[in-house]
């Protein structure tokens, strides 16, 4: 592994970026909430699905 090489690929990397726009922004945050939203209502009904042929809540008490 070559330290110097790896952090001067990272400089140039980081001099590459740039902040994004107010619309970029939104838009990722809109996708990146569907997407959590997404896998909690999957979640969701894996459980309820689970619950069913279980008939055990799976709370451990």
């Amino acid at each position: 592994m070559d330290v110097p090489y790896d952090l001067t690929s990272y400089v140039r990397v980081l001099k590459m970026a740039t902040t994004p726009t107010t619309e970029e922004f939104f838009q990722v945050s809109k996708i990146a909430g569907a997407g959590i939203l997404l896998v909690g209502f999957l979640g969701f009904i894996i459980g309820g699905i689970m619950l069913l042929l279980t008939g055990d809540a799976g709370g451990g008490f």
